[in-house]
Formats: C-alpha cells, sequence, structure tokens
C-alpha cells in the first residue's frame, strides 16, 4: 500500500485526538476544576469516595492514541517537509507540555486528592489551588496554540510532488 495514501488521513486523525483532548481541557478548566479546588480539602470529596469523579480515565485513554497518532502522521508525511515541520511542531509542544504535566501538574492533582488527610490549611490550600488553575490556563492555552500548526499541515500537500493545479 503507498504510504503517501495514508499521510492525509493520519493526519486528520491526528487533528481529531487533538480536537479532542482540547474538549477536555475545556471542560476540566470550566467545569470540573473551579469546584474541585473551589474548597479544599472540603471539595475533594469529589474525587475521593466511591463516587468520586476519576477523569484519569479520559487523560489515560486520549494521551497514548495522541502519541501514537502524532508520531504515526509524522513517519508517513515525512517526505512533505512542510508538513513534517509543521508536524513535528506540534509534536515538540505536545512533549514539553506533557513532561511539565507530569512534573508539576499530576504531583499537585494528586496532593489535592489526599488533601483531607493533610494538616495544612484550607488558606493554604486555596492559594496552591488558584495558582495551579492559572498555570493550568496558561498549560491549556499553550495546547491550543500547538493545534494551529496541525490545521496549518492540512492546508499543505501531502509529498514533494506539485500539484498539477
Amino acid at each position: 500500500m503507498d504510504r503517501t495514501k495514508l499521510a492525509t488521513p493520519l493526519l486528520m486523525l491526528a487533528i481529531v485526538l487533538w480536537g479532542t483532548l482540547l474538549g477536555g481541557i475545556a471542560y476540566s478548566h470550566l467545569v470540573y476544576f473551579p469546584v474541585y479546588l473551589s474548597d479544599l480539602p472540603a471539595s475533594a470529596v469529589l474525587v475521593n469516595g466511591p463516587y468520586g469523579l476519576n477523569e484519569a480515565v479520559f487523560w489515560l485513554i486520549i494521551h497514548p492514541l495522541l502519541i501514537i497518532a502524532l508520531v504515526a502522521t509524522l513517519v508517513l508525511n515525512w517526505r512533505s517537509a512542510s508538513r513534517r515541520r509543521l508536524i513535528a511542531i506540534s509534536f515538540a509542544i505536545y512533549v514539553v507540555v506533557l513532561l511539565v504535566s507530569q512534573f508539576y501538574f499530576v504531583p499537585e492533582l494528586a496532593l489535592f486528592k489526599h488533601s483531607p488527610e493533610s494538616t495544612l490549611p484550607g488558606t493554604e490550600w486555596l492559594t496552591r489551588g488558584r495558582r495551579w488553575q492559572r498555570l493550568s490556563w496558561l498549560r491549556g492555552a499553550v495546547m491550543y496554540l500547538g493545534f494551529v500548526p496541525l490545521l496549518i499541515a492540512l492546508t499543505k500537500p501531502s509529498d514533494n510532488t506539485r500539484s498539477l493545479r
């Protein structure tokens, strides 16, 4: 099978998955985190107990799928220098955001979840929750910006051959 025929559909799949990720980011920041981080440790009830919400399921599914799609998209679009560069930019932004998330955002979320077991005062949790949300809004904005090169890549030819238009 001609790999160039898969280049555009795979790029489209990566765009759909990134868009799904952005939907999760928007939902989390507009609906979930304002409630969850509003009155820690009391508001940690949202994620604790037998009926606690577990949004990690979404993130544990979407991230591997998007990583696989981006790597495959990069490989299949390698012959197109303009696409390759744009896909690589998006992928690099994604990797940086994932690393920052792994070292700051995820560990803080674990601490927020276990805040009822902590001796820190509620005012400290409120300060930390607000800082986390502000920084996470910035992280989300970076992810939205990282989506743009993928969209632009879709407008570029899938290989170095010129079209006959």
